[in-house]
């Protein structure tokens, strides 16, 4: 007997059966090995990820650019978060110089008329004899108890001047006037020389003589006269003298009249 090859017309060229298997199954071959390799590749991604991820673990990256102020952690120092319930030290202590704004606690009783927007007169203690004007940013939804009943509404005040807030070292003392209006061209006088029920003592003939008059808007320096003053009239300031008392004779003694 004759073994009986049998071929294959593919196109114009002849190729046995055997032959096309074998091509067939090294082309299978070679593709089953590219997608092993794909999925090594595809494992080798997913570990350069996974590698990522856990370095991100040891990196503390500030969420604004700042000024580092403090620094709790050494080098090589390993740190956790706080349990629950308990608070940790920070790992360091950012500023941001550019986001300086002053913290104010406001009586509760004035809580009601403290509104966003409002323009405040910032005095700064390590700049005495200035003010600085500025805004209300924040009114606290809220009042602290503190011991003693004391009851505030915490307000943030903004300085108008960022060049100025700049120069102002976090922590520094501060005070805020809040300004609930203002008045122009009006009879005003220094809030300590009002006695007691909005009175005032007055030189008229060498002698003091006490007034009543009725007060509008005042703050700590000066308060506004509505009535039973007239402009230029001299009043007398300082009241913490034992001698200063109606009827008491006087002596204007310089141009300022005091």
């Amino acid at each position: 007997d004759h073994a009986i090859g049998l071929w294959l017309a593919l196109g114009r060229k002849i190729v046995s059966a055997d032959i096309l298997d074998e091509l067939q199954s090294a082309s299978d071959g070679a593709r089953a090995s590219c997608n092993a390799h794909r999925a090594e590749v595809d494992r080798a991604r997913a570990g350069i990820a996974a590698a990522e991820q856990e370095l991100a673990k040891y990196s503390v990256r500030a969420p604004f650019d700042g000024v580092i102020a403090e620094q709790n952690a050494e080098v090589g120092e390993w740190v956790t978060p706080s349990p629950p319930m308990l608070t940790a030290p920070s790992i360091v202590d950012v500023l941001d110089p550019d986001s300086i704004y002053l913290s104010a606690p406001m009586d509760e009783v004035d809580s009601g008329d403290i509104r966003v927007d409002q323009r405040a007169i910032i005095t700064v203690d390590s700049r005495p004899g200035q003010s600085f004007s500025g805004r209300v940013v924040r009114v606290a939804p809220y009042v602290l108890d503190f011991e003693a009943q004391n009851r505030t509404v915490e307000i943030e005040v903004e300085f108008d001047d960022n060049a100025v807030a700049a120069q102002i070292l976090p922590g520094t003392s501060a005070d805020a006037e809040i300004v609930r209006d203002a008045r122009d061209g009006v009879v005003r006088i220094p809030t300590r020389s009002l006695l007691e029920g909005d009175r005032v003592l007055v030189p008229v003939e060498g002698v003091l003589e006490e007034r009543e008059v009725e007060i509008g808007l005042r703050n700590w320096n000066y308060a506004e006269v509505r009535n039973g003053l007239a402009e230029g009239e001299l009043v007398v300031t300082t009241l913490d003298r034992i001698e200063v008392a109606p009827g008491a004779r006087v002596e204007i003694s310089n141009e300022n009249g005091e």
